[in-house]
């Protein structure tokens, strides 16, 4: 397809003036033909002007019109799944399997979030009806609901160009909760967004959504993302990406005249405890479990399990020279762009002269872009002196950790930081699981998992993609799920309102037929 090479403002494109560059082929290490321009000063300040124009009506649209909107989106994302499925290797050095499937995972969660907004109770309406008798003071009719933030800034990530970009679980919970959304596409696939972004585009005129409801800015967080997250229009940000980039947003949000929550998903490890039970019973297949998960995507995902708990023993050396030799024929693949190549060898070559650290494993790319396996091990008591030994390494490598007893696992894990997700592999023999263990784990994650692998997120209702700082930046919410709609709500109070001004939720009749709180009790009447 022939691009435009700029950036979406509402329904119309920016002006090629700004900074051009390329996108990047990692399997290759060549530039694109195409040519891609930043957006402007202007360009920003157009867009977020134009969401907060958008804002005043499409506040107001109703659950049928919200929901068809987002179904067009993914109406047209499916439409232009050859478009996807095309570019999505090119400027990612991913299959086309992976590009297929995080395209249905985007189509599925729009889908699913239209059906949120269509049943109407996540508003989460309550209604206390006045009590004008009571004594010695009347009681006033109250009545609250979720409403919507206003405009979004929306930083499309590096590891999930569909599925955690422009039109993906981000936006679906903003546009879902009544704001429009501003993006900003990742530098290292300007073209894969921009078919995104036309898509979102199209359905927005078809539905007749107000212009300025979404658009998309090319260029990088530093020249784009910094302007548009200081920008007096915009209310909230949707981050996924690096802890620097995600402090940096977080510092820039805080220091504003009206400063504004930022929900930026970071570093996590995600550890992984196998209980002496389980270790014995099952070794070989936990090692071939574990490799799937640390070499999924090359190591690019989020939930890719950085640390290891072993007890310590016989066993334990048997499964770290097993599980060495399995990663060790794995070799590894294409980073998704040359800078988290550079930066995951950084970061191993840094781990690797620790001196309480041994390299098990320690393979180079053959090329630019390539990250091969990189495995380490250490004792516990060495992670409870130095929590340098604890930090994440992007890509296909892991640090298996031999633990002496329960007591010294569980002051380790005490001393993490705050992580998505915790794992336990037990058997029989290990049962009843440690209380302190499982406390431990709650403590430190959004999500426990347990005989299985952390690398792969369910997208439905009840699933929690967060966790306390710094796997987020506010480890109260999720980014996957129904309940990532929200982000970017808040709670708001009509006092003794006359029935024709309050919203539908809130009327007396239930005119929505949703479920609402009356009197503290659940009803649909």
């Amino acid at each position: 397809m022939a691009f435009l090479g700029t950036s979406i403002i509402g329904y119309s494109s920016a002006k090629p003036i700004g900074n051009s560059f390329r996108g990047i082929n990692p399997a290759t290490n060549t530039e694109l033909d195409e040519l891609f321009y930043a957006a402007t000063p202007n360009d920003v300040d157009q867009a977020a002007s134009l969401a907060a124009s958008a804002f005043k009506a499409y506040q107001k649209t109703s659950p049928a019109e919200r929901a068809g909107f987002l179904r067009a989106i993914a109406q047209e994302l499916e439409l232009a799944r050859p478009l996807f499925v095309a570019r999505v290797p090119l400027e990612t050095g991913l299959p086309e399997g992976r590009a297929n499937g995080e395209l249905g995972r985007t189509i599925g969660q729009l889908n699913m979030f239209a059906n949120l907004v269509e049943a109407g109770h996540w508003v989460d309406a309550r209604i206390d009806t006045a009590l004008p008798d009571r004594a010695p003071a009347p009681k006033p009719d109250i009545r609250s609901m979720q409403v919507a933030l206003g405009p979004v800034a929306v930083f499309g990530a590096s590891n999930f160009p569909l599925a955690f970009s422009v039109a993906g679980g981000d936006t679906a919970s903003a546009l879902a909760a009544g704001c429009p959304v501003v993006c900003i596409a990742h530098h290292a696939h300007p073209g894969v967004s921009e078919i995104a972004g036309l898509a979102i585009q199209k359905a927005a005129k078809a539905c007749h959504m107000p212009e300025g409801v979404f658009s998309l800015l090319q260029g990088t967080g530093q020249e784009v993302g910094v302007p548009l997250v200081s920008h007096p229009a915009i209310k909230a940000v949707g981050f996924t990406g690096s802890r620097f980039g995600g402090l940096a947003i977080a510092k820039i949000a805080a220091a504003r005249k009206e400063p504004i929550p930022v929900y930026a998903e970071m570093s996590s490890v995600n550890p992984v405890v196998v209980l002496k039970g389980a270790l014995a019973a099952r070794s070989t297949a936990i090692a071939a479990g574990l490799v799937g998960s640390v070499t999924m995507g090359v190591g690019q995902f989020c939930t890719n399990p950085g640390l290891v708990f072993l007890p310590e023993g016989a066993a334990a050396e048997a499964f770290v020279a097993e599980f060495a030799g399995q990663m060790d024929a794995s070799k590894g693949g294409v980073a998704l762009h040359p800078e988290i190549a550079k930066a995951y060898k950084t970061a191993s070559s840094e781990k690797s002269k620790n001196n309480n650290m041994t390299t098990v494993v320690g393979l180079e790319g053959t090329g630019p872009s390539s990250m091969a396996p990189w495995i380490f091990s250490v004792r516990a008591a060495s992670l409870i002196n130095d929590q340098s030994l604890t930090s994440e390494v992007f890509g296909p490598s892991t640090t298996l950790v031999t633990y002496a007893n329960m007591d010294e696992l569980i002051a380790v894990l005490n001393g993490l930081e705050g992580q998505l997700t915790g794992t336990i592999q037990y058997d029989a023999a290990d049962l009843p699981l440690n209380e302190d263990l499982i406390g431990a784990l709650q403590q430190k994650t959004g999500r426990l998992v347990m005989n299985s692998f952390p690398t792969g997120v369910e997208v439905c209702h009840s699933m929690v993609h967060g966790g306390p700082f710094p796997a987020t930046s506010d480890g109260r919410t999720t980014s996957v799920g129904t309940g990532a709609i929200y982000r970017f709500t808040r709670a708001f109070c009509y006092q003794d309102m006359m029935q024709d001004a309050l919203p539908d939720a809130l009327k007396d009749g239930n005119p929505l037929g949703i479920w609402r709180a009356i009197n503290g009790a659940m009803t649909q009447d």
